[in-house]
């Protein structure tokens, strides 16, 4: 495992990545609304995003020819995912996928400004959303909080795993195994690979100079994932709702630096 550690001026210039995909969910929010279909949103952000000059690295990303025993795969058609209800991660937008009031959605954006990356996801309420939706929203972005809070100088990565897995089971939610933070930089996907559940004291030691995302993906039900006939959307295994919150942070000499926001 390569992780490549960032200068000041890299990180600087991450912030200016991170700082437009923050300004992107705020100028999404009023639509996220019943009616408005995920093509919709789909359309406003990548037009957002290249009417400030940087790229939405999700379109056209992941794409594999087959072969060697691997399926082949479309790239990804959106400039965001949009993960409605069941859905964990990697929802495809769609003309024919409406709002309805009580969804919930996630939101996943990703740009490359000036050569460098912003990474981050959330998850809105459409309209009047039921109380069970209300509280995974509310664990799920706690859940996040509390791993940010060991992403420190001399901790390992499994403190964060530890940290969410603890806070999510004692609601009596479960954490996504199969999808983990990741580094960021130049490149969507650097290492190091940080899971979203864990014990405390084990796998990497975090050090100064580390970017990477927290974006646990927590369930109402099973941690049990399964990927639709489209190579691309995951959904609970048991089609109960999933949510997920994520930032792109830095490594400081204290408290880590939120790169994701305004």
């Amino acid at each position: 495992m390569a992780v490549l550690l960032k200068s000041r001026k890299e990180i600087d210039k991450l912030r200016e990545a991170g700082r437009l995909v923050a300004q992107t969910f705020e100028v999404l929010r009023p639509y996220v609304k019943p009616g408005t279909t995920t093509a919709e949103l789909d359309k406003i952000a990548e037009d957002y995003i290249r009417s400030h000059n940087a790229i939405p690295i999700y379109k056209g990303y992941g794409a594999h020819p087959g072969g060697n025993g691997r399926p082949a795969i479309p790239p990804f058609p959106g400039t965001i995912c949009a993960s409605v209800n069941e859905v964990i991660c990697h929802g495809i937008p769609s003309e024919k996928q409406v709002l309805q009031d009580g969804d919930i959605i996630g939101v996943d954006i990703g740009v490359v400004l000036n050569g460098w990356v912003g990474d981050s996801c959330m998850t809105y309420a459409v309209g009047n959303v039921d109380e069970e939706s209300q509280r995974l929203m509310e664990v799920t972005r706690k859940c996040m909080e509390l791993g940010i809070e060991q992403a420190r100088h001399g901790n390992h990565l499994g403190d964060i795993g530890a940290a969410i897995q603890t806070y999510a089971e004692s609601h009596g939610f479960s954490v996504v195994r199969d999808l983990v933070g990741h580094g960021v930089g130049r490149s969507l996907h650097e290492d190091p690979n940080v899971p979203h559940f864990g014990r405390p004291g084990t796998r990497m030691r975090i050090q100064k100079g580390m970017v990477f995302t927290i974006e646990p993906m927590i369930n109402v039900g099973t941690h049990e994932a399964e990927t639709l006939a489209d190579h691309w959307t995951i959904v609970t295994a048991d089609r109960k709702r999933s949510a997920q919150y994520e930032h792109s942070l830095a490594i400081t000499d204290g408290a880590p630096e939120l790169l994701t926001v305004l």
